[in-house]
């Protein structure tokens, strides 16, 4: 069956984004082992805010990559990408059922945080950054229960990037 894997990027002191949005401090230099994920992968779950960023940053990425964004506000299906709104569990257990690749949970915060509510996240890839923030937008907040995790692998890179990766104990 497919997985959702979150993979994203934080701080040394867990934030996604700066006091004022920015992600100019994730460290690009490197392939960080996105090339092989990327293999793995045939959907990308968006909100609306970092669909919105990933098309103002780079438009043509992930071009070969069916692109779901949940959103409210954003009723049409502008650029190819699928819309979800409402009940959007039901349509997500039943988009695990067909025949695919694993699907990738992108971002933003309030989306990772209804995925782990919705015992949805079946493994993390956490790129933690050799930064500390100070403020900005936290990965996981309003989250109060807690979620066990297997440890499947780390990796250092000579940046000082650690990526982690873990099994979500559901």
């Amino acid at each position: 069956m497919r997985k959702i894997i979150l993979n994203l990027c934080c701080s040394l002191d867990s934030f996604i984004e700066g006091s004022t949005g920015e992600i100019d401090w994730c460290l690009t230099d490197q392939d960080y082992g996105m090339s092989g994920f990327l293999e793995a992968i045939d959907t990308i779950y968006f909100g609306r805010k970092s669909y919105e960023q990933l098309l103002e940053l780079a438009p043509e990425a992930f071009a070969n990559k069916k692109k779901v964004v949940f959103s409210e506000s954003l009723k049409s299906k502008e650029n190819g990408i699928e819309v979800i709104s409402g009940n959007w569990e039901s349509k997500v257990r039943n988009q695990l059922k067909l025949t695919g690749k694993n699907i990738w949970l992108f971002g933003g915060a309030s989306l990772v945080q209804s995925f782990l509510k919705a015992k949805l996240i079946d493994e993390m890839l956490i790129a933690v950054h050799p930064i500390i923030l100070g403020s900005g937008k936290p990965l996981f907040e309003s989250i109060n229960e807690r979620i066990e995790l297997d440890l499947i692998q780390s990796k250092a890179y000579s940046t000082g990037l650690v990526q982690l990766h873990y099994r979500v104990k559901n």
